[in-house]
């Protein structure tokens, strides 16, 4: 009898699809599952909310990420904190390296300061879109609105602290293929859109296309190097663990 033939092994992705660039989805990640972020092109942007799935006034606090972790950016080994001192997401394997915490998005005056008028009436579908404005579009499916727009973390960018303290925009920093796998301990709604990093010195509107994954591990040993790097990410998953039970 041969086994396989009979019984073939799951696919572990339950979902995948490719946010065009310019473009915005939003999903709860299930306690157990994966999150791959691929970067289809290279150069691409993703800006990410989380929040608590089951407590939507829990949100990530990227300064108790960085200051627990004693980082400016975050990478394979880290976690996203929450504002209650839990683990919204485990990054389990990185391939770019280097994630930005501080830039945020634009709004829809920066974007057109930045990129030119840009009009729906002119460009039709390729008209200029804004981080802030994508990110109300999906959080309005989750009943949340500006007041709820949070912290921000840009995956694939670099922003490093160059001489005299100032930010330093780092170009080219994610191949065409890099990826990161975010990895939910607890159920967690993200929130996200494909643009340009707010310090992207190009003046040309032309955001990337991000590729997203949803895979199904239920296994708590993928999280082994992130409870380890230090011991408040520790802390951080016990709290997790107790909030769940």
């Amino acid at each position: 009898m041969n086994n396989s033939a009979e019984f073939p092994t799951l696919n572990p992705t339950l979902y995948r699809e490719t946010i065009p660039g310019g473009s915005h989805r939003s999903l709860i990640l299930r306690a157990g599952q994966k999150l791959r972020l691929t970067d289809i092109e290279g150069g691409g942007n993703l800006s990410l909310m989380a929040l608590n799935a089951k407590q939507l006034t829990e949100r990530l606090n990227l300064p108790d990420t960085l200051k627990a972790q004693h980082t400016a950016f975050v990478t394979e080994g880290h976690c996203l904190y929450s504002d209650m001192g839990r683990v919204l997401l485990a990054i389990t394997a990185d391939t770019c390296g280097w994630h930005d915490c501080f830039g945020g998005v634009l709004n829809a005056e920066e974007t057109r300061e930045k990129y030119g008028a840009g009009r729906f009436g002119d460009l039709r579908n390729g008209f200029h879109r804004n981080g802030f404005e994508n990110l109300l579009v999906e959080m309005g499916k989750w009943d949340l609105d500006a007041q709820d727009i949070q912290m921000i973390v840009n995956f694939f960018s670099k922003v490093a602290v160059a001489d005299g303290g100032y930010l330093n925009y780092v170009p080219d920093n994610s191949r065409a293929g890099s990826y990161v796998d975010l990895y939910a301990p607890m159920d967690t709604l993200i929130v996200m859109t494909a643009l340009q990093h707010p310090m992207d010195p190009s003046s040309h509107y032309a955001p990337k296309p991000i590729e997203f994954a949803v895979e199904d591990v239920r296994d708590a040993g993928i999280t082994a190097a992130c409870r380890q790097s230090c011991a408040e990410n520790g802390r951080a998953f016990y709290n997790t663990e107790l909030f769940c039970l």
